[in-house]
């Protein structure tokens, strides 16, 4: 099914499977973003190397935790 047959099929829902659907796609997209700040954590993802250089700072007591 494409994108422009779902958008069709979307636009004949009624108020309440709408509102589903609505729901339903905020779900999938929160799980997406979950995933790809997980991987982005990783050791060999992006932003990897950062949690580094902050256990870094920990270890040397080099570091101001937030207010």
């Amino acid at each position: 099914m494409s994108l422009a047959e779902i958008k069709t099929a979307v636009k004949e829902l009624s108020p309440g499977e709408l509102a589903e659907l609505a729901a339903f796609i905020q779900e999938q997209d929160g799980l997406a973003w979950d995933s790809e700040i997980e991987k982005d954590f990783l050791p060999d993802g992006k932003h990897y190397s950062v949690l580094a250089e902050i256990d870094a700072a920990i270890d040397s007591g080099d570091f101001k935790p937030l207010p």
